[in-house]
């Protein structure tokens, strides 16, 4: 390695100006990645939603309904004039009222209550629209129908939170990004002994952060979880690589007067310890890739690109940055502005022992709350109350009850056992109506006698579409059960011919494909770290305790929900879980390697407090960094996916650093035998 170091110090400068040209390369890039916010996306592509979505996108000019419109108090002939006008929209392909469902033209007591309560409820009016399916012209529909309804009206549905997203998120991710970089600063400033340190550190992270970013560029399109939690979270997990670096170089420096040589011994010096940090952290980002669900591969292809880079940021670039201002790095000295943690070692082994004990008790009370949580798998609540959407669709719900549209495609030509199924489906009491060939005009009809628009909705030549009205949400068991019944009755009459869609059907397929990837998920992620531990370590017993000690304080994280009451996004508790795994596990690292060492020179009794004292400063800077950043995206978020997830992640490295500090010491104080063997055979 030494030689590989020599070199890159050799060509120092022609790096910098390499590593400028890159960053700004990509800084440009970064304005082209597109962001989708559609979670539904993100389904396997041999789901069944997403094969149906596929085949009616062939067969059909019009999509599903995604958006819901209510208008409040309005006439018949009002709410027509109101849908000439919503159907006008640049962008929305259909729209679905009374008038299609049965005759308006009879007394409205004559109309079927279930049709009539659907669309038009105490003067007020409820259309189903479907916009084509495109975030920007999703983002300007939903605007221009807003528009259009005013204030005192209400707009919900899918296109309506990924129009939200997109204009509320990039703001959000704005003021997270600038928030974070401050708090990093001060941390920086407190935690180093030079004014310079933190500008040249931030420097460094800048640049790897840009590239990252720009560079997913290869990706296309990212999605907005890692859009919103990529860049802080690359910043939070490798914040302590450079700075691990410049510190070895001070340390090389006082031994060796010429810096190129010093700088090249501090690499080959740091280059173990960084890169196992680095690794278990890619790895623990790695294995959420072996996920269906396509948010998994989505954000842990960019985390653990961003680790990576942040690593050859470290190795490559911030040699030749260190070399070219460690002259102003020793004209800004300064005393240390945080104390040394000597008190608190001291303390800390008072109670480490008891407080294994509490560990204990609690591991298995942990595992079976955060196992026993509640969920929600889909979109349908990623806005609360306190938003527009919030109030909108409460106000929707409200008036009319919950409400979905599903899309059954089945073959053409056999009406009358389209009308059997069509019979069947309406006995069902959540089908509030049904728009279809056979409903519409009638099986005895001929195509031939229809005109153009209607049969080009109805029948595509090769199948023909229900558009099924339901008095149910986009997910729950009462969804996901009525769904199962409506592809029980389609499979009965068509076996596996047939198609069904909606925001429901997606969601009930995300729930069956995510929870599918849970323990496959964990068990690759645990496993692998444990693999990277057992080579970093050099020992069996030390990974299992370790891992167990940060795998627990994940358990306690999740648990949190389980005890008050509030629903899980499936998508945080399932991404949660690596990401806590990998960034936090190098705090454990890092206080069993020091432990190993003291040990060497000291007994147990000596040995603990000086670790803990050791080791507080360095998993205090980046343990905080963690948990300000995800505490930040939660309070700021009004995503709720995003600003739960943040919370888990800011809770989760509190969690990690309580564990690290307080119980991990008395842990390898107790299995202290099989320590002093392996730290005999080092010092050997």
């Amino acid at each position: 390695m030494e030689k590989i170091y020599e070199r890159i110090i050799a060509l120092r400068k022609p790096i910098i100006i390499v590593f400028i040209a890159v960053t700004i390369f990509c800084a440009l890039c970064h304005q082209l990645v597109a962001v989708n916010y559609n979670i539904n996306d993100y389904l396997p592509d041999d789901s069944a939603s997403t094969l149906a979505i596929h085949k009616m996108e062939e067969e059909f000019a019009e999509g599903i309904p995604n958006a819901r419109v209510m208008i409040r108090d309005v006439t018949i002939p009002e709410a027509l004039e109101y849908k000439a006008k919503l159907a006008a929209v640049e962008g929305v392909e259909a729209i679905t009222w009374l008038d299609d469902s049965t005759d308006i033209t009879v007394p409205l007591e004559l109309i079927d209550e279930d049709i009539l309560n659907t669309y038009y409820k105490d003067n007020n009016a409820s259309f189903n629209i479907t916009i084509h399916n495109d975030t920007d012209v999703i983002v300007k529909a939903v605007a221009d129908i807003r528009e259009i309804i005013g204030e005192d009206n209400a707009l919900a549905g899918n296109a309506v939170n990924i129009s939200d997203g997109v204009t509320n998120t990039v703001g959000e991710i704005q003021l997270i990004t600038v928030v974070a970089v401050l708090f990093v600063f001060i941390v920086l400033t407190l935690s180093t002994k030079s004014w310079a340190e933190p500008i040249i550190v931030l420097i460094g992270l800048g640049v790897a952060v840009l590239i990252n970013s720009g560079s997913n560029l290869i990706f296309g399109t990212i999605s907005f979880v890692t859009n919103a939690a990529g860049n802080v979270l690359q910043l939070a997990v490798s914040l302590d690589y450079s700075v691990f670096l410049i510190h070895r170089f001070e340390e090389c420096r006082r031994k060796q007067k010429d810096p190129k040589k010093a700088m090249v011994e501090a690499l080959t010096k740091s280059t173990n310890s960084i890169l196992s940090s680095g690794l278990t952290t890619v790895i623990g980002f790695l294995a959420v890739i072996l996920m269906r669900f396509k948010i998994g591969p989505d954000v842990g292809m960019a985390l653990a690109k961003g680790v990576a880079i942040s690593l050859i940021t470290t190795f490559v670039f911030m040699p030749a940055v260190i070399l070219a201002t460690y002259k102003w790095l020793d004209k800004t000295k300064h005393r240390p502005l945080i104390p040394e943690f000597k008190l608190f070692g001291k303390a800390v082994s008072k109670i480490t022992l008891p407080l294994v004990g509490v560990f204990v008790l609690l591991i298995v009370p942990a595992y079976l709350a955060y196992t026993s949580n509640s969920y929600y798998y889909g979109a349908s609540h990623i806005f609360n109350s306190e938003s527009r959407i919030g109030r909108d669709t409460e106000a929707i719900t409200e008036a009319f009850g919950e409400s979905d549209t599903y899309a059954l495609l089945v073959p053409s030509g056999d009406s009358a056992t389209q009308k059997d199924l069509s019979n069947e489906l309406h006995h069902l009491p959540e089908v509030t109506s049904i728009i279809s060939y056979v409903d519409t005009v009638g099986q005895t009809i001929p195509t031939s006698y229809l005109d153009k628009a209607t049969l080009a909705r109805l029948d595509s030549g090769n199948y023909s579409r229900m558009i099924i009205s339901v008095a149910v949400g986009y997910e729950g068991d009462e969804v996901f059960e009525l769904i199962e019944k409506v592809r029980d009755i389609a499979h009965k009459y068509y076996g596996d011919d047939y198609y069904l869609a909606g925001n429901g059907v997606s969601t009930y397929d995300l729930m069956d494909t995510i929870t599918a990837d849970m323990m496959k998920v964990n068990v690759v992620a645990i496993g692998a770290v444990f693999i990277v531990l057992l080579f970093t370590l050099k020992d069996f017993i030390l990974p299992i305790l370790l891992i167990l000690g940060i795998e627990t304080a994940i358990a306690l994280n999740l648990s949190f929900p389980y005890f008050t009451g509030e629903p899980v996004f499936y998508v945080a508790y399932l991404i949660i879980s690596s990401i806590q795994l990998g960034a936090t596990v190098d705090y454990a690292i890092l206080l069993t390697t020091r432990y190993r060492e003291n040990r060497a020179k000291l007994d147990r009794k000596k040995a603990l407090p000086q670790t803990v004292t050791d080791i507080t400063s360095s998993v205090l800077v980046s343990g905080s960094v963690l948990a300000v950043v995800g505490m930040l995206m939660g309070v700021v978020s009004s995503n709720q996916l995003l600003a739960q997830l943040g919370i888990f992640i800011g809770r989760g490295a509190i969690l990690s650093l309580i564990i690290v500090l307080f119980v991990m010491p008395g842990i390898l104080y107790i299995f202290d035998k099989l320590i002093i063997k392996k730290a005999k055979k080092e010092t050997a």
